[in-house]
């Protein structure tokens, strides 16, 4: 096989040419994990398209990658700087340069063929979509799809219009609405792609294609004559009835946060009577219109710059070398430690799990059986692999077996006493360079490094349940905290597959400080009379994923007051009963209602049917008022979190405000519409969030009043995210 190397600035894509005619276009930038499209690899890729296209010699071109994945989409930062900087007659001339593309792909008399070697998303899936035949690998770890909208985004380069004329209306819809990627298993049984063979065979299976295929399985069916889409037709009375209920299942979902998912139903319903080059058009006048919204803005903010920049470990201290991690301990089996353990395990570190006896750790390291067993059924696991993963973890009550640990992470319950006993038994057999870390999630971390020996080692790492599931790690630093255990900690939270945050100590930290006052102003509004239904709508309403409620039943009220009563001992005369606190101890001590795992809390959870609202809730708080708009209630839940993200600014506790939005959108759910409170407060604007805030306190209490701080970044317009302004159009 000869090559010939095709570049264009960063961008890099080798057109090998085989002895059968049959050419290579292999996608592989250079300095880069991903394949991404950005003008330099777009440029390439058009010059080995050309080459393609105007060589007699070349029969048909392979599509593929020289990384473990195909293509991940558009380049993030050029996506958000397109955003912030382009007209949009400009963004309008961009997009339909990269449709144009892929439409001569679509539309050449050679065969090309996309021969996914790993996961496309996005754009690269879009070229895919483009290629005459599309082959996946038979890989439980891959996974294909248009997942645009879970960032705020819709399909630009024809994903919506190629899925409507493959799939149909009805089954296009959901894939592209949710964002989905699908393993190649269910993509080839959706008909996304063709075939789906090991990976060894990919190009093979791709030179097999092109040798047989005919002229006739080179042109679309939508270009054929006398097409029409599979599916409901939307113009007649039960296609405008599928429309008109999809519309208001995803208005029921996204509540109208997400301004893409209306855009991505519109071009589907106009794109079906037009012609593919037509609603190729549309769908790039809406992409544009849409990459230009303060949400879309705001969520790219957030999962382009931000997330990448956290998984980069940018705040780690520079002038710290990174060590290897090799064996850890955990010490707690309950929930979260048994998580600990299995997330340490399946990332290649030996765990020693300990508890107060061998059943009880020997029940953690179950629970990583259990989860193991799952992932063998489902194929993300061979049984070698998960026989692996379970012998990492060693469960005992033999604190000796923690010698020889790089890190102990202390797991057990938030009793400041228990706490400190543990502790000081691993650090009688700890070595000096060894990091002990806490995963308390209230208790600040520089008054439980009290103690311990060495408190320069002594750090917070606050995992989320379930720990399997949720990305994020809080890491806090201590007053005496050193770089050589925030390093550490850093390395590991990466080594493990999380995403760090860090914080500096204060009672609660971050998240679980800011997290509190939503949960507490949904309290304070069923304390003042407001009717319990309500609250909760006008939580789901804001974007939150949980209602205020609900999630107080899901948290456990019990915990809540349980936090609330250390508080008060740990304040003393300073800490404030509230409402709130009053509501929560009556559920607690006089009701007995202590949350969903006892069935009985806020809601009722029946063993047949669905959770219902107490009916006697109302009943417990002050007079029922007249009720507000749902709007008022929407601001207050949101204001009151980003104005305690604020204040942890303000007071040092939170140094990157990237690190505030990925915290709050990662770790509870701050409504991802937003990009996180502190992107919120600059979407609503400085000056505004301000005047709202003091609008609020007037209304509502103390709690909403600005700082001095806060009203001087509001006169002066600072932005927590500064950003060059959008073009005018």
């Amino acid at each position: 096989m000869t090559g010939v190397t095709l570049e264009a600035g960063s961008g890099s894509v080798m057109l090998r040419i085989g002895d059968d005619g049959i050419a290579e276009i292999v996608w592989d930038l250079p300095g880069r994990s991903v394949n991404v499209l950005n003008p330099e690899s777009l440029a390439a890729f058009a010059a080995a398209v050309d080459r393609v296209l105007g060589d007699p010699a070349i029969r048909g071109a392979i599509v593929t990658s020289a990384k473990s994945g195909f293509i991940a989409g558009a380049d993030h930062a050029w996506l958000s700087a397109l955003a912030a900087g382009a007209t949009a007659p400009e963004l309008l001339e961009t997009v339909m340069g990269v449709q144009t593309l892929f439409r001569r792909i679509e539309k050449a008399s050679k065969p090309f063929v996309a021969a996914l070697n790993g996961t496309a998303r996005a754009g690269g899936f879009e070229l895919a979509l483009a290629c005459h035949y599309r082959i996946g690998v038979d890989d439980a770890n891959a996974r294909v799809g248009l997942p645009e909208a879970t960032v705020g985004l819709m399909p630009g380069a024809g994903g919506s219009q190629r899925y409507l004329r493959m799939l149909g209306v009805m089954a296009a819809m959901p894939l592209l609405l949710e964002g989905r990627l699908l393993a190649p298993g269910d993509a080839l049984k959706a008909g996304l792609i063709d075939a789906a063979v090991p990976p060894g065979e990919l190009l093979a299976a791709a030179r097999r294609w092109i040798g047989a295929a005919k002229p006739d399985a080179l042109v679309k069916r939508w270009d054929k004559p006398g097409f029409v889409p599979p599916g409901v037709d939307p113009r007649t009375a039960q296609g405008a009835n599928a429309f008109a209920a999809a519309h208001a299942l995803q208005r029921k979902r996204s509540q109208g946060n997400y301004p893409a998912l209306d855009a991505i139903q519109q071009v589907v319903y106009q794109g079906w009577v037009v012609p593919l080059d037509v609603a190729l058009k549309l769908e790039a006048k809406y992409f544009v219109k849409i990459l230009r919204t303060p949400v879309a803005r705001a969520m790219m903010r957030t999962h382009f710059i931000s997330l990448p920049r956290a998984n980069k470990l940018a705040r780690r201290p520079v002038d710290v070398a990174e060590r290897g991690i090799a064996k850890i301990g955990v010490l707690g089996a309950g929930m979260m430690g048994a998580g600990i353990a299995h997330v340490t395990a399946a990332a290649g570190i030996a765990v020693v799990l300990i508890d107060r006896d061998q059943a009880l750790a020997a029940r953690g390291k179950d629970h990583t059986q259990r989860q193991c067993q799952a992932a063998v059924e489902k194929r993300r696991l061979t049984p070698a692999e998960a026989d692996r993963v379970l012998g990492r973890i060693t469960p005992t009550a033999d604190y000796a077996a923690l010698a020889g640990c790089d890190l102990v992470i202390e797991a057990v319950f938030e009793d400041r006493a228990l706490k400190a006993d543990v502790t000081g038994q691993a650090e009688a057999v700890l070595g000096a360079d060894a990091v002990f870390a806490s995963n308390t999630s209230t208790l600040p971390i520089s008054g439980l490094a009290a103690a311990a020996r060495r408190p320069e080692r002594f750090i917070g790492l606050h995992f989320f349940s379930p720990v399997e599931r949720m990305p994020l790690v809080e890491i806090i630093r201590g007053r005496q905290t050193g770089a050589a255990a925030l390093a550490r900690a850093m390395d590991f939270v990466r080594r493990i597959g999380k995403t760090p945050i860090v914080v500096n100590d204060t009672r609660g930290f971050y998240t679980s400080r800011v997290f509190a006052t939503y949960i507490d102003e949904g309290v304070l509004m069923l304390a003042a009379g407001i009717a319990p239904a309500l609250i909760e709508n006008a939580g789901r309403s804001a974007g939150m994923p949980v209602a205020p409620l609900a999630l107080c039943d899901e948290v456990s009220l019990e915990l809540i007051h349980k936090v609330n009563r250390q508080t008060a001992v740990d304040l003393g005369p300073a800490f404030r009963e509230t409402a709130a606190t009053r509501l929560i101890a009556r559920m607690v001590e006089r009701e007995g209602r202590i949350g969903k795992r006892a069935g009985r809390g806020f809601y009722d959870y029946p063993a047949e049917g669905r959770k219902r609202l107490w009916p006697d809730l109302a009943g417990l708080a002050g007079a029922r008022v007249p009720s507000p708009p749902i709007a008022d209630l929407k601001e207050r839940l949101l204001a009151i979190q980003a104005l305690e993200a604020a204040r942890c600014v303000e007071e040092g506790v939170i140094e990157d405000a990237g690190d505030a939005d990925i915290g709050a959108v990662l770790g509870w759910g701050f409504a991802p519409w937003t990009g996180g409170p502190l992107s919120y407060i600059d979407m609503v604007g400085p000056a505004a969030f301000v005047a709202a805030c003091e609008r609020l306190a007037a209304r509502h209490g103390e709690r909403f009043v600005p700082s001095a701080w806060l009203k001087a970044r509001g006169e002066q317009g600072d932005l927590f995210h500064p950003m060059i302004a959008t073009k005018a159009s």
